[in-house]
């Protein structure tokens, strides 16, 4: 681990910003220009398709996928990202696995508004099962909003009595539309990326009205997480949404979840994007991989029938 590259990627992300709230057309443009330069591994190949009547992007290794499927949701606190501004993270997730992945371009508030995105990471859910994909062998991954449907689909899908899938990967989650948790004031000022401010901002741009206090919104502090899938929660140490992991992991173990809360000391929110930058960035999504690989049932082998 080196303290210099953590240096180096936290002083980028404190750039100076312009004064006051942005535009969403600034926002989006913002992001996209800032996730254009993160590294995106070279031995994956990528095809626009839909899934559930959205755009979505399969991403496969070069060589050919092995049997079992990522469906991910990206970052971009619900009004801005689309499945190419996480492609650094889903390439790595891809080439480091072998498996094939759908990143779904899901509609944006505050065009958009919840619940919007839920239905559509539902209805891709249900496209793939449609397709006769084994829920053993699809896992959800997400990314800071994404992290957070990652959950939440989770959720819908289990109240519309479907299969859950077999695992779950959050990277730096958003899992408390109330803001409730105490890292939102005791980080303040030591995560570079965003304020309580800016998260609001956002956040009234896709709730649009409605109550925050409801599991599909703040399921770090209101979902009853029984019968979920095992989870693996990926955060850093200089997060304002640091306790929305903690406490959807104290949710989950309560409840007999199999559950890995892993925390980085000294890292930004979605911190993997940087790999090839920053060292804890490639060995968490090492072991991302490591635990997506031992959890999603590579093959289904029929029973033999008795001579």
């Amino acid at each position: 681990m080196s303290k210099e590259q953590r240096a180096q990627v936290d002083a980028m992300m404190r750039q100076p910003r312009p004064e006051g709230p942005r535009s969403v057309e600034a926002l989006r443009a913002g992001f996209t220009a800032l996730m254009a330069r993160m590294i995106v591994p070279g031995n994956i190949r990528t095809t626009q398709t839909t899934l559930g009547n959205r755009p979505a992007l399969h991403v496969e290794p070069d060589g050919g996928s092995r049997a079992g499927t990522i469906l991910y949701f990206h970052g971009g606190g619900f009004v801005f990202g689309s499945p190419e501004t996480a492609l650094s993270l889903t390439g790595h997730l891809v080439a480091k696995t072998g498996f094939g992945a759908y990143s779904l371009d899901y509609r944006l508030a505050p065009e958009h508004p919840y619940p919007a995105a839920i239905d559509d990471t539902l209805s891709a859910y249900r496209a793939l099962l449609d397709s006769g994909t084994d829920p053993s062998t699809i896992a959800f991954a997400g990314d800071s909003a994404g992290g957070g449907l990652a959950v939440t689909t989770c959720l819908a899908a289990r109240d519309a009595s479907l299969p859950l899938p077999a695992a779950v990967v959050a990277f730096s989650p958003g899992l408390d539309a109330t803001r409730t948790g105490e890292s939102m004031d005791t980080k303040e000022g030591i995560d570079p990326i965003f304020t309580r401010n800016a998260l609001e901002y956002t956040g009234a741009m896709y709730l649009a009205g409605a109550d925050p206090h409801q599991p599909l919104l703040s399921p770090a502090v209101l979902a009853d997480l029984t019968g979920f899938p095992p989870m693996l929660i990926q955060v850093g140490t200089n997060e304002l949404l640091l306790d929305d992991s903690t406490r959807l992991a104290a949710r989950a173990r309560a409840v007999g979840v199999d559950v890995i809360l892993d925390v980085t000391a000294d890292v930004p929110h979605v911190f993997q994007s940087f790999a090839g930058v920053l060292d804890e960035a490639d060995e968490a999504l090492d072991r991302a991989a490591l635990f997506l690989t031992q959890r999603i049932a590579a093959e289904r082998t029929a029973p033999t029938a008795a001579p």
